[in-house]
């Protein structure tokens, strides 16, 4: 019975771990700290609370965007002209 509880532990830890550092882990730990110990009055302070970090959220979302937008762009100003692949010699013919 020592040993099947002592392997239950063994198994349950590192699950545990990864469960806590995964986004929901970090999800519950932040709903946890803004609640803290006491309940705000009205739902008003947690709606915010809420509401920054979406907004946290969109606006690194919207930075990534820019900057794959800003690589697409350069790679297309870096683009060759089409009349520059005609200009390239044909290759040998292999039959």
């Amino acid at each position: 019975m020592f040993m099947q509880l002592i392997l239950v532990l063994v198994i349950l830890i590192p699950l545990l771990a990864i469960v806590l550092d995964s986004q929901v882990g970090r999800a519950l730990a932040s709903r946890l700290e803004r609640r803290g110990l006491t309940e705000p009055e009205d739902l008003t302070a947690e709606r915010i609370a809420l509401l920054e970090g979406e907004v946290e959220r969109l606006a690194s979302e919207v930075q990534r965007l820019d900057e794959e937008s800003q690589f697409l762009h350069k790679l297309l100003a870096e683009r060759p002209a089409e009349g520059a692949r005609a200009a390239l010699p044909r290759g040998e013919d292999p039959t």
